[in-house]
């Protein structure tokens, strides 16, 4: 049987900076999100340091996932890249409140951003990857059976 070749899929418009990159990528059942920073509806940066600018950038990141048809739950590796490597306990104090179950693979580094920034993230999801399965009425009665 021959095998479907994905296509590539862009998802979302243009960047706000008009910068020659996608906002993200589906192909097939993934989706590639490009770095995000904590932009807010102004196109600035929001203000108080690393955790509203964390908190910021997870709700832009949202946002694209939402196009294709992901939430953050179906989030499968998140790439961060810090301004400063100080800010690492304040990111994951964030991190931690948005990914209470399963959280993803994930790799940070610190370095250098070209935009004022304290972090940057892209992501890859899995559609669908987060949803956790129904319970058939079969499983719920033997459970039911179980407990007495």
């Amino acid at each position: 049987m021959p095998r479907a070749n994905p296509r590539k899929e862009v998802i979302g418009g243009g960047n706000t900076e008009g910068l020659p990159f996608s906002e993200a990528i589906r192909l097939g059942n993934l989706v590639f999100v490009s770095g995000n920073v904590g932009f807010d509806d102004s196109g600035r940066i929001v203000p108080g340091g690393v955790g509203p600018e964390t908190r910021q950038t997870f709700a832009n990141i949202e946002k694209v996932l939402k196009q294709a048809g992901c939430t953050l739950e179906d989030i499968v590796k998140v790439s961060v890249v810090l301004a400063d490597p100080a800010d690492f306990d304040g990111y994951n104090a964030v991190y931690r409140t948005l990914f209470t179950h399963e959280p993803p693979a994930r790799v940070t580094v610190a370095g250098t951003l070209t935009i004022d920034a304290r972090l940057e993230v892209d992501v890859i999801a899995g559609v669908g990857a987060g949803r956790r399965p129904r319970r058939t009425a079969r499983k719920k009665a033997t459970r039911r059976k179980a407990r007495r």
